[in-house]
């Protein structure tokens, strides 16, 4: 194909995924020349952030001549996360040594809504192994770097998603969320992260994982581009283990109106006891002055929760849960896994799912949905409960080292994600939003928690959000 010109680059680099869409359906560009688009800006920029692993342009070329120009995201460029979601005929390793040479046979069914809605897709980004981390940095693939600064982590686990749209490869790409791995990422990289409700997405061909605390959505650089991918992919399928309540009418129509006076409550004191950087509590109080300036009521509360002790309980019920994935994986593979296949955290992991009992086991998972209640209760008296993503701003690459062989004392170290894996547990929905920067110019993320399937409540004050402290202009100088 011929050369792309920078005036194309530029506009692909300066729309939203809608915007992108509205061209293609307009006539003014094709699927292809936005393939192109894509191709050529990760070719000059993934040498250096290296957050595509997976380069699927041949896959790409091919599918944007059958693309429906009146899909929502007709044509738009996509990477999908090297993790869980199965594309037929990408490759499918999960970052890890012992699934290198998967390739997936099917399509999840996420994936088939994502392709319903016009998405094609150019590539998987990068993860960490499993995606049991909260920065980029699997030995399998390498590091992802952060395109805001140098020797500072991404996020993770989709760190490879959120340092692509922050450098504006593609406006839009997959990530999913355990303990904070789609809200990390976007408050490092400077983007839109939401989780949904539990169940509000359907996990088939999966049951369930983490019993409810595994999520999967999207990340993006605009509020509306989030709400449209949420009205592309959402939906439980007969039987589903979850059920969150569906609005009449769509998420972007829903984010578009103006919410009315909500009662707001804030926190800026960890439940762990941890200390908060002097800017991200800044960011917080700003964005607080900032809603009681729109109307809104706001009220302090900090949350009471031990929760030290609730995230060791959690990585308890994850290790079984882990483990058992392993056990099923070794009749794909047709090899028991070893200490050679995986890196040393995960084979902790493993092997203390592996010794956990089936009572002890079956007794966290009680506390925890025990502990979810309370939380979700806790909540109840706020339409959207204010938080730091991170109590710290991004780390410095290498600080969450999947070598480490001790999982309680790598675990020790998630503490910056605090106000993350609550959530999980909830099931209630939370995004981070970019809505301050250090004097440094590194992003900081503040969440907005909902009321359990109120993703409208949070979409509608995430746009009045970004009209009242817009991040659309801020780009990292690659």
């Amino acid at each position: 194909m011929a050369a792309i010109s920078e005036s194309l680059l530029e506009t692909y680099t300066n729309s939203d995924a809608l915007g992108l869409a509205g061209l293609v359906k307009r006539g003014e560009v094709s699927p292809a020349e936005l393939v192109e688009a894509a191709i050529t800006v990760i070719e000059r920029l993934n040498p250096e952030l290296n957050a595509v692993v997976h380069r699927l342009y041949d896959m790409a070329r091919t599918q944007a001549a059958t693309v429906d120009k009146n899909a929502p995201f007709a044509g738009v460029p996509y990477l999908l996360k090297e993790l869980a979601s199965s594309w037929k005929g990408a490759p499918n390793t999960n970052s890890c040594r012992y699934l290198k040479d998967f390739v997936a046979d099917s399509d999840s069914e996420v994936v088939r809504r994502i392709k319903a809605a016009g998405l094609v897709l150019v590539g998987k980004s990068n993860a960490p192994e499993n995606g049991w981390s909260i920065t980029t940095e699997p030995k399998l693939y390498g590091t992802t770097k952060n395109p805001w600064k140098q020797g500072i982590t991404p996020g993770g686990s989709s760190g490879g998603a959120a340092a692509a749209i922050a450098s504006r490869m593609v406006p839009i790409a997959e990530a999913s969320d355990g303990a904070g791995s789609i809200r990390v990422p976007a408050s490092c990289c400077g983007i839109v992260g939401l989780k949904p409700s539990r169940g509000r997405v359907s996990l088939a061909p999966f049951g369930d994982y983490w019993y409810g605390g595994a999520y999967f959505l999207c990340c993006s650089r605009t509020v509306r581009d989030t709400a449209v991918y949420l009205d592309a992919v959402a939906g439980a399928l007969p039987g589903d283990a979850y059920t969150p309540p569906v609005p009449t009418d769509s998420w972007l129509n829903l984010s578009a109106r103006a919410p009315k006076k909500l009662r707001i409550g804030f926190t800026i004191t960890p439940p762990n006891g941890t200390a908060i950087d002097p800017e991200v509590k800044a960011t917080v109080l700003s964005t607080v002055a900032a809603l009681e300036r729109l109307g809104h009521a706001i009220e302090e509360h900090d949350m009471p929760l031990d929760a030290d002790a609730v995230w060791r309980t959690y990585t308890d019920m994850t290790c079984v849960q882990t483990a058992a994935t392993f056990d099923f994986l070794e009749t794909l593979v047709g090899r028991p896994v070893t200490t050679n296949d995986v890196e040393p955290l995960t084979w902790a992991i493993i092997q203390r799912g592996r010794a956990t009992g089936g009572i002890k086991h079956i007794s966290d998972v009680e506390q925890l949905r025990l502990i979810g209640r309370d939380i979700a209760g806790d909540l109840n008296a706020y339409d959207i409960f204010i938080t730091p993503t991170l109590t710290q701003l991004p780390r410095p690459l290498g600080y969450y080292d999947m070598s480490e062989t001790d999982l309680d004392r790598y675990n020790a170290k998630w503490g910056d994600a605090v106000f993350n894996f609550p959530f999980n547990i909830s099931g209630l929905p939370a995004i981070s939003l970019p809505l301050g920067q250090s004097a440094g110019g590194v992003p900081i993320g503040v969440q907005l928690v909902g009321r359990y399937g109120d993703e409208a409540t949070v979409l509608a004050l995430s746009s009045q959000l970004e009209g009242e402290m817009p991040w659309k202009d801020r780009r990292p100088a690659l």
